[in-house]
């Protein structure tokens, strides 16, 4: 059989520390102006539950480029903090002495010294149990509301873009965008080989995505202006709906497969939880005979939580597995998480099936870019 670090390439929910590194490229000039801001972040971070240590640090070669290192109990509290409206209004004052970042997030495997091993409780967080084994492929979201009434219009947009070029270069390619709606929400599911932040910035600049996200700003609930790097940060900022969990299955023919977003709506301050029920779930039905779902993503923000499943057949053929929910009370649980979720609970396979129909968001459009020649 095999085993659960075999299979997840994802997963924020393993107890382990977290250490997050960001690189910085400062402008000319801009040293003070950038430590003050730092203190000033510094002490907020420090208060926040969860947060161990940070470090700031300066490159000796290039006074330009500088580094920040901090360490978090586990990755849920970092990730409530970093998407947070607080978050994102401690780091703005940063943004105006700041050339380019890169944020980067690792689970702590392994240590070495008598400091580490004595001065972490056990309530600090432990140690990644073991390797993941990834296939190459960063999962990310973004999700957006639209005017109610418009959802129509904004659909139609979205479906008839051209594709931008997958090559973004020697190291990064585009290869799945997934784009669902539920509602007037949005959801964009990016599947990228490489850098994230590479295959972002290369999508920003392509004339047909610009030309779409032109259309769609008059209907936006967020006003946005893309000519502004303040704005156009905020928005997408605030639209990141970050990729927690992932597991796939072995073996499955993906021309046999389906591709459906589910959404949930969590009950304010259950959103990480409910994240968390929901990868447990997958967890345990990846090794489950008759397992109809091939792959699952799960992606939180707040008390959003969507879960990106590959299914294969019809999505209803095995309605607990597919949302979620097989086994005993799994149900109820998921219905004490929810918004308004304890108003119906399902418990039936057709009850069950209903709540399935609902969660399932519309495709819009789901493209995959073309095998490397």
């Amino acid at each position: 059989m095999t085993t659960l670090s075999e299979r997840i390439s994802q997963s924020a929910f393993d107890g382990s520390r977290l250490r997050v590194i960001l690189l910085l490229d400062l402008h000319d000039g801009a040293q003070k102006q950038f430590l003050e801001a730092y203190e000033h972040m510094r002490n907020q971070v420090a208060s926040v539950p969860g947060h161990i240590n940070d470090q700031l640090c300066q490159s000796i070669e290039n006074p330009s480029q500088w580094l920040i290192t901090s360490e978090w109990e586990s990755a849920p509290p970092f990730l409530a903090w970093v998407n947070s409206e607080e978050h994102v209004e401690t780091v703005q004052p940063l943004h105006s002495c700041v050339r380019d970042t890169r944020s980067l997030r690792f689970s702590v495997l392994r240590e070495t010294g008598a400091p580490f091993t004595e001065s972490f409780a056990p309530s600090k967080g432990g140690l990644q149990a073991a390797p993941r084994v990834g296939d190459g492929v960063v999962r990310h979201a973004l999700t957006f509301t639209v005017k109610p009434g418009t959802e129509e219009k904004v659909a139609k947009i979205l479906a008839g873009y051209t594709s931008p070029s997958a090559r973004v270069d020697d190291d990064t390619r585009l290869r799945r965008t997934s784009l669902f709606m539920h509602g007037n929400r949005v959801v964009r599911a990016i599947e990228v080989q490489g850098d994230l932040m590479a295959a972002l910035r290369h999508v920003a600049r392509q004339p047909e995505v610009r030309a779409v996200e032109d259309a769609i700003n008059p209907y936006l609930e967020q006003d946005r202006d893309l000519d502004d790097p303040n704005s156009a940060r905020l928005f997408f900022t605030r639209a990141a709906l970050p990729a927690v969990h992932h597991v796939s299955g072995d073996g499955v023919d993906t021309d046999e497969v389906n591709r459906h977003a589910l959404f949930y709506q969590a009950k304010e301050g259950c959103g990480m939880a409910l994240a968390r029920m929901l990868a447990k779930q997958d967890e345990a039905a990846a090794d489950s005979p008759g397992n109809p779902i091939a792959g699952s993503t799960v992606f939180q923000r707040d008390d959003i939580v969507v879960r990106l499943v590959d299914v294969v057949g019809p999505l209803d053929g095995h309605p607990a597995m597919a949302l979620g929910v097989a086994g005993d009370r799994k149900a109820a649980c998921l219905a004490k998480l929810l918004a308004d979720g304890e108003e119906g609970v399902p418990t039936t396979d057709a009850e069950i099936s209903r709540f399935l129909a609902r969660s399932d968001m519309q495709l819009i459009t789901d493209r995959s870019a073309p095998p490397e020649s």
